[in-house]
């Protein structure tokens, strides 16, 4: 399908939109560091979603690169903090990755973080993330919180809190959430609709308990769903039936 009619399956369903980007989005499966082509194929997705008029802030993770739970068993050498702050300084790179990635396809962007260096990215301002998305900039966000043992899920519904986004996407190389790993058992179960209060009793690790208490209290939606496959992200935003959703009500 293409032409109008295509156009028209995508019509986005949401204005504005915080999508949470693991580093898997930046990589190959199993493999660490910066896929130029993986970074593209998201980028390509953006821009397009970007034409359709939505507002769009990225908030990127880094676990391609590192991990700061990687060095917790190493604490004696590497404290825990230290190693967060690590994790948070490698979503910088990834953000540049993709910031360039989204220029050479001419998406006018902002790279904003949570630890300053203004070097090579504006610090995260509210009002100032808000104004360029206003402007039709795609604003990419780095660092984290700012703050270690705090997760990169935290950031995203935090910032999704502050910028008034209408729902929060959580992209993930899995088609939603299950009952158990589907990698691990082939029989688990997927998920259409959850409630929050769902995730946290049945302990479904999808996103940690801040994250979703964070979006619970302001009854922000939760899309979880596999951004892997092509169009995926717009169909997301179009709010077509694909991946998890968490809301107040299943």
């Amino acid at each position: 399908m293409d032409g109008p009619a295509f156009a028209e399956m995508l019509k986005p369903k949401y204005k504005r939109v915080v999508l949470k980007l693991s580093g898997e989005g930046f990589g190959h499966r199993g493999k660490s560091g910066i896929s130029i082509d993986e970074t593209l194929r998201v980028a390509r997705q953006a821009q397009r979603v970007l034409q359709s008029g939505v507002q769009l802030a990225i908030v990127v993770g880094a676990g391609n690169i590192l991990r700061g739970a990687q060095f917790s068993a190493g604490g004696e050498v590497i404290r825990e903090a230290t190693a967060h702050y690590m994790g948070m300084l490698a979503t910088v790179l990834n953000g540049l990755a993709l910031q360039d990635a989204l220029e050479s396809l001419r998406c006018e962007t902002r790279l904003q973080t949570a630890i300053r260096m203004e070097t090579v990215a504006e610090p995260y301002i509210r009002r100032r993330c808000t104004r360029h998305l206003e402007k039709g900039r795609i604003v990419i966000l780095a660092g984290g919180t700012g703050n270690p043992f705090v997760t990169t899920d935290t950031a995203a519904a935090l910032r999704a809190r502050e910028l008034e986004a209408d729902i929060l996407l959580k992209a993930t190389r899995v088609d939603g959430v299950y009952s158990e790993d589907p990698e691990l058992n082939p029989h688990a179960v997927r998920y259409e609709k959850l409630t929050y209060a769902q995730v946290v009793r049945d302990n479904l690790r999808v996103m940690d308990v801040a994250a979703i208490s964070l979006c619970r209290e302001a009854k922000l939606p939760i899309l979880v769903f596999n951004f892997k496959q092509e169009g995926n992200i717009e169909r997301a935003i179009a709010g077509h039936k694909i991946g998890t959703i968490i809301s107040e009500t299943a």
